[in-house]
């Protein structure tokens, strides 16, 4: 099936694999994180159980998660020297630092504290585990920045110099991690992570609901799981444009790509609603549209002219047809979103929001949702910015190592395999355990960790109910 296949397009699917299924687990821990904070404080504020045992509930799904996140990062990073090492050599002045602060966010700040916050509640007291579980969510954030600032910087490099050997050399670092679309990305991206995680809890909260609908725990999360629906949806569409409009400023050509214009249009651009993309002959077959509304969009002017890809040439044009396809995905998803955010306020105000079955069903249908819109949001930005890694400056075909197809082809069926097997079993382990009550004892899981030799301390047997190991 791979045969005749360049080790370029190799190199692209096998990293766009790795990169697919790591991000999955950080725009889940990134706001799982947050959510379990937000339940501790809670917790001690008001000394709820019902609190209590969502936070010790979805720590466990996080310790799983943010486990497979780990290891499918470190995987994913290994391909910058074995695939991409002329782009390890030309950027690397500029991305390792950043790399190695994300490094020291996620291993030192959130891996320091993580044990302490899944095991420590009654050893360190309420105090200290409280800033351990913050420190964790804040750890997952700034994690977030620095990778964000990374990928920022290659859609829209500033504060380098090249050198006289092609590589870039920093010159301001202000300049290069706040570069001019860092700030819209990172908003999004987190945001983006806020919403998965949402829709996950709402999700599993609606599971249990249909189930029985006086169970506490799942009435509780899933009324925080709307809240967030209803507030932050609307600010993440908000977000998302002003991030479209700064793309539009640095990146018109992914524009031109995500709207689907071939032509030009001197007074006043259509948005395409739906379409079939046709590169060769340069046009949106059965396209749905609605007159000059990319435009206003845009520009906020209906009559405002709007360059298209007829402008570029052939080969600075991304792949058309994925960016168009996976963009409308996740502005479908996002304003399916918002619909429910909005149906569950209506039902709120109606008191029924525990007894409407059909939100229910809709919230356990949207549980993957914002696993899918983040992944349509990546493959729109990644490529879109094709042909380049560095946009602009460093075309991919430059960025290569040299590599031979049938390796990358080798690595890229064993990546396959594993991944699916490894996380295909991880992903069922954490889908069993949500299928679980929320006031289910343990999970499955241990309390506290197991010695690896000696005897299990009495305290830990007698909260375990287990018998002793050694």
């Amino acid at each position: 099936m791979l045969d005749g296949t360049t080790a370029e397009t190799l190199a692209r699917i096998q990293f766009a694999f790795t990169v697919s299924f790591h991000i999955i687990f950080p725009a889940f821990s990134i706001g799982l994180a947050s959510f379990l904070a937000v339940l501790n404080a809670l917790w001690l504020r008001h000394r709820d159980p019902t609190y209590l045992a969502l936070f010790n509930y979805w720590k466990k799904i996080f310790a799983v998660a943010f486990g497979m996140g780990v290891v499918s990062g470190i995987v994913m990073s290994y391909q910058f020297g074995t695939n991409w090492s002329v782009f390890s050599d030309k950027a690397g002045p500029v991305i390792g630092p950043l790399m190695a602060y994300e490094v020291l966010s996620a291993f030192f700040l959130e891996a320091g504290f993580l044990g302490i916050m899944l095991f420590g509640r009654d050893r360190v007291g309420d105090r200290l585990h409280m800033f351990a579980t913050a420190m964790v969510a804040f750890g997952t954030l700034m994690s977030a920045t620095w990778i964000l600032s990374v990928n920022s910087w290659m859609h829209t490099p500033a504060g380098y110099a090249i050198a006289s050997n092609g590589q870039f050399i920093p010159e301001d670092w202000w300049q290069i991690v706040f570069n001019p679309s860092f700030p819209f990305r990172l908003v999004h991206m987190v945001l983006a992570a806020f919403l998965t995680t949402a829709f996950v809890v709402a999700a599993v909260g609606a599971l249990h609901l249909l189930r029985d609908r006086s169970d506490k725990e799942a009435r509780r999360m899933f009324s925080m799981a709307m809240w967030m629906a209803l507030i932050v949806t609307p600010i993440q569409i908000f977000a998302g444009d002003a991030h479209g409009l700064n793309t539009l400023e640095h990146q018109p050509v992914k524009v031109m790509a995500m709207e689907g214009h071939y032509d030009s249009y001197p007074d006043g651009a259509p948005l395409i609603l739906f379409g079939i993309p046709n590169p060769a002959e340069k046009r949106v077959d059965y396209a749905i549209e609605i007159p000059k509304l990319s435009s206003l969009i845009l520009k906020h002017d209906l009559n405002a002219p709007l360059d298209g890809l007829d402008t570029v040439p052939d080969a600075d044009e991304p792949p058309v047809a994925i960016v168009f396809f996976s963009f409308r995905v996740m502005v479908g998803l996002g304003f399916a979103m918002l619909a429910v955010g909005l149906w569950s306020g209506v039902a709120r105000l109606r008191r029924q929001l525990y007894d409407s079955l059909w939100l229910h069903r809709i919230c356990l249908a949207m549980g993957p949702s914002g696993f899918i819109a983040v992944l349509a949001g990546w493959i729109t930005t990644e490529v879109g910015r094709q042909p380049y890694t560095v946009y602009g400056l460093l075309r991919t075909s430059d960025s290569l190592a040299p590599v031979e197809a049938p390796a990358v082809a080798a690595s890229l069926v064993a990546f396959v395999l594993v991944y699916f097997a490894v996380f295909g079993a991880g992903t069922a382990y954490i889908l069993a355990m949500m299928n679980k009550r929320p006031a289910t004892p343990r999970l499955g899981l241990r309390d506290a960790p197991v010695p690896a030799v000696g005897v299990v301390p009495p305290r830990i047997l007698e909260a375990n109910n287990d018998t002793p190991r050694t």
